[in-house]
C-alpha cells in the first residue's frame, strides 16, 4: 500500500468525506457523488488542499511570523499554542475587533489582544479557522485586512464566505478529523522548526579561517562534505 493510499484511508476513517447535505453549485468541484442526500467529498482533492494549506501555515514559521487560530476545539487549542507560540482566540468574535481596527482599537480590545498574544498593532500573517460556516464575520474581516485564510469548508458553506478563503480544505469536521488536522499542523511546525535549526547549524559550521602565513590574509572555507 502506498503512502497516498494510507493517508486517504486515514481520511476516510475520520468521516471527513461525509458532507452535511448535497452541495451547492460552487462546492461541487470537491464532490465525487452523493448518497441519501449526503454529499460525498473526494478524498484525493481534500488531501491536495491539505498539503497546500500546511505549506501555507508553515510559511509564517519560516519568516518568523504569526498565525491566528480562531474558535478551535478547546481540547486542542493549547496543544497548538504550545507548539506554535501563536495567537489563538477561543471566545466570541466581534466584527472589527482585532484585524481591521488593529491600530485604533479601544482599551478593552487591546487588553483582549494582549491576553491572546496578538499585540496591539500587529496583524497575524495567516488565519486558521475550523468552522467557516459559522465564522462569516471573521472571514469578511480577514479579507478586508488582506490576511490569507486557511479553513475547513463543508458542503454548507455560503458562496460569499467560500470566495474569500485563500486555502479551503473540503472536509467535514468530526472530532476525529479535527484531531488529525491538529496533529498534522503540529508535525508541520516541528518540521519547519527543524529545518530552521539545521540551516542555522550549517551556517555556524561554515567557520571562516584566515590561512596562517598568507601575506594577503587569504580566506579559506573548509569543506564539510560533498556539495549538494
Amino acid at each position: 500500500m502506498t503512502i497516498h493510499s494510507i493517508v486517504c484511508t486515514k481520511l476516510l476513517s475520520t468521516n471527513a468525506h461525509l458532507g452535511r447535505r448535497v452541495a451547492a453549485h460552487h462546492f461541487k468541484v470537491y464532490i465525487c457523488g452523493s448518497r441519501n442526500g449526503i454529499a460525498i467529498l473526494d478524498s484525493d482533492k481534500t488531501l491536495i488542499c491539505l498539503r497546500n494549506a500546511f505549506h501555507f501555515i508553515g510559511s509564517p514559521i519560516r519568516q518568523k511570523g504569526r498565525s491566528f487560530f480562531l474558535k478551535t476545539k478547546k481540547i486542542f487549542i493549547y496543544e497548538i499554542m504550545e507548539e506554535m507560540a501563536s495567537c489563538i482566540n477561543d471566545s466570541q468574535w466581534r466584527i472589527g475587533a482585532f484585524l481591521t481596527n488593529s491600530c485604533s482599537s479601544p482599551k478593552k480590545i487591546r487588553s483582549r489582544k494582549k491576553k491572546i498574544n496578538l499585540g496591539s498593532n500587529q496583524q497575524p500573517d495567516c488565519v486558521v479557522i475550523l468552522d467557516a460556516d459559522r465564522k462569516s464575520s471573521v472571514i469578511l474581516e480577514a479579507d478586508r485586512s488582506q490576511i490569507p485564510i486557511a479553513s475547513l469548508v463543508d458542503s454548507t458553506i455560503p458562496l460569499g464566505s467560500y470566495k474569500r478563503i485563500t486555502y479551503p480544505i473540503p472536509a467535514n469536521d468530526p472530532i476525529q478529523f479535527v484531531y488529525l488536522f491538529r496533529h498534522s499542523i503540529t508535525k508541520t511546525v516541528i518540521l519547519e522548526r527543524g529545518r530552521i535549526v539545521a540551516m542555522k547549524e550549517k551556517k555556524e559550521n561554515r567557520v571562516v579561517y584566515s590561512s596562517i602565513g598568507s601575506s594577503q590574509n587569504e580566506v579559506v572555507i573548509p569543506r564539510l562534505g560533498p556539495e549538494e
